[in-house]
C-alpha cells in the first residue's frame, strides 16, 4: 500500500492566496489603526467613531480569517499524522526500512561535518 495524499490538502496556489489574503487583511487593519491614530489627533468626536467601528469591524475579520486558516492548517496536520499512523501499521517493515535509510543518510550527513 502506498502512501496517497489526502483530500483536505491545499495546493500551493491556494496557500499562497489565503497567505496573501492575509497580507492584504493585515495591511487594511494597518491604515485603519494608523488613521485612527491621526483622527485622535484632531480630536473630531464623530471622525473617531466611525475609525473606531471600521478597525473594530477589521480586526474582527482578520482575526476570524486567522482562526479559519489555524483550524484548517490543525486539520491538515491532523490528516497527514493519522495517514503517516495508518501506513506504519499496514506497512512495518517498510517503516522500518524507511526509517533505517533516513538514519544512515543522517548519519552520513552528520559524519561529514
Amino acid at each position: 500500500m502506498t502512501m496517497q495524499p489526502t483530500g483536505g490538502q491545499h495546493s500551493g496556489r491556494e496557500r499562497e492566496a489565503s497567505t496573501e489574503q492575509l497580507k492584504e487583511d493585515l495591511r487594511h487593519l494597518s491604515q485603519t489603526v494608523e488613521e485612527l491614530i491621526h483622527a485622535t489627533a484632531d480630536d473630531s468626536r464623530s471622525n473617531i467613531a466611525e475609525l473606531r467601528e471600521r478597525a473594530q469591524q477589521r480586526l474582527q475579520d482578520t482575526r476570524e480569517r486567522l482562526e479559519a486558516r489555524g483550524e484548517a492548517l490543525y486539520d491538515s496536520a491532523r490528516e497527514q499524522i493519522d495517514a503517516t499512523d495508518r501506513y506504519v501499521h499496514d506497512n512495518p517493515w517498510t517503516s522500518i526500512g524507511i526509517g533505517a535509510a533516513a538514519g544512515v543518510v543522517l548519519g552520513l550527513l552528520l559524519g561529514r561535518r
